[in-house]
């Protein structure tokens, strides 16, 4: 039997999470994001697992995944967008200070980033997740 995923929607509160934010710049970038992600999604914001937030879901090639989301971690603030639509790249350039990995760009706090160019990647993002993976069809 496959091991439950540990990555699922929980019934924890978001606002609660984000109030126990220890440094008071990821807690307010969170918050700041938390808007943001709502706003481009259209999604209430859901917690996924201990520690990621959330908007929308899409069945993915193992469980369910949010649409976009971030992660407000010790280390920086880890955020879960799409990068495979066109002109992507031309964003991340001028994005800001970042590291990127295969599903997430890692930001030490959104002041070394541009909120505009973020706010555009956050909804093309979404966008390009909800024209390849419709309700119900699986990554």
């Amino acid at each position: 039997m496959a091991a439950e995923p540990k990555t699922k929607p929980t019934g924890v509160s978001v606002a609660d999470f984000i109030a126990g934010v220890e440094n008071p710049t990821r807690r307010a970038d969170a918050e700041i994001l938390r808007a943001l992600m709502a706003e481009v999604s259209g999604e209430p914001a859901v917690m996924w697992g201990p520690s990621i937030i959330g908007y929308g879901s899409y069945r993915g090639p193992t469980a369910d995944w949010p649409i976009i989301g971030f992660s407000p971690r010790k280390a920086n603030l880890v955020l879960y967008v799409a990068r495979d639509f066109d002109g992507a790249g031309d964003l991340l350039a001028r994005l800001g200070k970042h590291k990127a990995s295969v599903g997430c760009l890692y930001v030490n706090k959104l002041a070394d980033v541009d909120g505009d160019v973020l706010r555009e990647l956050a909804a093309r993002s979404v966008v390009w997740m909800r024209e390849n993976y419709p309700p119900g069809q699986s990554a």
